[in-house]
C-alpha cells in the first residue's frame, strides 16, 4: 500500500482520506495553518506550512511519501503550483483532485470576472442598494470603500472596515428556503461569490435565479500546466491504487521501499 500526503481542506480530501484507510493507504492529511475546527479524520493529521516548494520537497522525502494527492480549495492559488513543482522535484506520481465548476443555465444571470478586484469594480458599476458578499472572510477587504450596503458571510469573523454591513455567521451546507430568507429580508440586488462548485453552498445560485438576483462570479485561478486534474474522489482513489505496486523513481517498488535493509 501507499504512503500518501493528501492537501486538505475540502470535503473531498475528507472523503478520500477515508477511502484511502479503508483500503489500507497510510495517509497523512496537511491543512494550512489557517484551517480551524479541522474535523476527525482517518489516517494522520498535520497543520501549517512546509516552507516553500524545497520545504515541501523537504517533507516528502522525510515524510517517506510516495504519492501526493492535492484536494485543496478550488481557489488554492499558491499551493498547487508549489505541489506540482515539489512533486516533480521528488520524482513522485501527483494529482490534483478538483470538483468542477459550476454551470451556468440560461435563466442564471452571471457577470463572470478574473479576480476579486475586478469583482469589487464590477459590484461598484453595477451600484446595488444591497449586495451579498459570499467570497470568504479573507476576501472581504477588497470591498473595502464601497458605500452600497453589504451583507458578508463567513464562517470566521470578518476583519474588515466597511461602510455599512451586516455580517452574518454560518457554515455551509445551506438550504434553498435559508438562502431565498438571508436576501428577501435583506433586499439583495446583487451576489458576490467564488466558483467553488459543488452541492454545499449552490443553494444560493438557486435562489438567485428565482428572485432575478445578478450574481457576479469569480473565476478560479489557473492550475499548474501539465498536472492530472481528476474530478472526483472514485477517479482519486483508483489513481492511489493504481500506482501501488509501481516501480518508483528508484526502480523498487512501494512495498520494497519501506523494507528495512
Amino acid at each position: 500500500m501507499m504512503r500518501v500526503l493528501l492537501l486538505a481542506g475540502t470535503t473531498e480530501a475528507t472523503a478520500l482520506a477515508g477511502e484511502l484507510v479503508e483500503r489500507g493507504h497510510e495517509v497523512v492529511s496537511s491543512f494550512a495553518g489557517v484551517t480551524t475546527n479541522v474535523a476527525d479524520r482517518p489516517g494522520e493529521v498535520r497543520s501549517g506550512g512546509f516552507g516553500g516548494v524545497e520545504g515541501l520537497r523537504s517533507y516528502l522525502s522525510d515524510a517517506r511519501i510516495e504519492v501526493l494527492v492535492d484536494a485543496t480549495h478550488p481557489f488554492a492559488a499558491v499551493m498547487p503550483h508549489h505541489a506540482a513543482a515539489a512533486a516533480a522535484a521528488a520524482g513522485l506520481p501527483h494529482v490534483r483532485l478538483l470538483r468542477p465548476g459550476w454551470e451556468q443555465g440560461s435563466a442564471n444571470r452571471w457577470v463572470r470576472v478574473g479576480s476579486m478586484a475586478e469583482a469589487a469594480t464590477t459590484l461598484a458599476e453595477l451600484a446595488p442598494r444591497c449586495a451579498f458578499l459570499a467570497v470568504g472572510r479573507q476576501q472581504v477587504a477588497a470591498f473595502q470603500g464601497l458605500t452600497m450596503r453589504l451583507v458578508v458571510r463567513s464562517i470566521e469573523p470578518v476583519e474588515a472596515d466597511l461602510a455599512d454591513a451586516v455580517f452574518v455567521r454560518q457554515r455551509g451546507p445551506f438550504t434553498l428556503e435559508g438562502e431565498l430568507a438571508l436576501m428577501l429580508d435583506n433586499g439583495v440586488e446583487v451576489m458576490v461569490t467564488k466558483d467553488a462548485g459543488g452541492t454545499a453552498t449552490q443553494a444560493k445560485l438557486i435562489a438567485a435565479r428565482e428572485l432575478g438576483i445578478t450574481v457576479v462570479m469569480v473565476e478560479r485561478p489557473a492550475q499548474p500546466d501539465g498536472v492530472t486534474v481528476l474530478g472526483t474522489v472514485a477517479e482519486a482513489t483508483a489513481f492511489v491504487g493504481q500506482m501501488a505496486g509501481r516501480p518508483t523513481t528508484a526502480g523498487t517498488t512501494s512495498a520494497e521501499s519501506r523494507e528495512p535493509a
